[in-house]
């Protein structure tokens, strides 16, 4: 945000609390709704009139001649929009794909990113996955690869985007959906959580992992720093939580 908003010909709302502290260069560009809201930064209250933000688009005019970006990897298109009932709405077709072998597993990479050094391991971690595998992303530890082209199995893509990190709810839903559609526990499912770390959202979503009793997690590049040894020890004895590795160990030990 702080470094590209300022080249950016165009209004900005934001929905959600993932807003960096706003530079005086675009300030009079952001807007902010709902829960989301920020010092001497126009917020559009309840009763969801958008004008002003409409109006500071136009008045922009946004870019003079056709621009196009980039994703980290170099990928000119992404797909989005597999909450959980997109997902759940082919589960029939996800169902039979697992049941004849067509997909072998399934990884949910996603979490909050950074900028310290050591997380493109989910990108390399997502480039090495077999191709009879599934991954559903979420929030913004996505972008670090949510514009490879991984292929399809089945017509289905092998990159399902959920969403945000609000949007743990869907990947739990389908999660759960599953289980029930294979008799099984959630743990039991060929489903495999790598999650990025990075701030006190994160911690909720962990939390509420846990709470549901999901198991056998992969957290990293670091670990959170309230973890003292006695916590750590007791999550990795009760609940099986692993530390990142390298993406080569963590994909052998996974799919063992």
């Amino acid at each position: 945000q702080q470094k590209e908003f300022d080249n950016v010909p165009a209004a900005f709302l934001f929905t959600t609390n993932c807003l960096m502290p706003v530079k005086p260069g675009y300030a009079d560009r952001v807007f902010t709704t709902e829960v989301v809201s920020y010092p001497n930064v126009t917020h559009i209250g309840e009763d969801k009139d958008f004008t002003p933000v409409i109006e500071k688009a136009l008045a922009l005019g946004g870019y003079s001649k056709d621009k196009e970006n980039t994703g980290i990897n170099g990928g000119h298109y992404v797909m989005t929009g597999f909450g959980h009932g997109t997902v759940l709405g082919v589960a029939d077709q996800v169902i039979d794909a697992v049941k004849n072998g067509d997909i072998r597993h399934f990884f949910l990479v996603g979490g909050c990113d950074g900028a310290r050094p050591g997380r493109n391991y989910y990108t390399e971690f997502v480039k090495q996955t077999p191709k009879d595998t599934v991954i559903l992303t979420l929030a913004c530890g996505k972008y670090r690869f949510n514009d490879l082209d991984l292929g399809e199995i089945g017509g289905l893509p092998r990159i399902m985007d959920m969403g945000q990190c609000n949007d743990a709810y869907s990947a739990i839903q389908v999660a759960i959906a599953l289980a029930k559609a294979f008799d099984c526990d959630v743990n039991e499912l060929p489903l495999s959580m790598v999650l990025s770390w990075y701030e006190q959202k994160a911690v909720c979503i962990l939390l509420t992992l846990l709470h549901l009793g999901i198991k056998n997690i992969y957290l990293g590049p670091t670990l959170p720093a309230f973890l003292s040894k006695n916590v750590l020890q007791y999550l990795i004895d009760e609940y099986h939580i692993s530390k990142v590795s390298t993406p080569e160990e963590d994909l052998k030990q996974i799919l063992s």
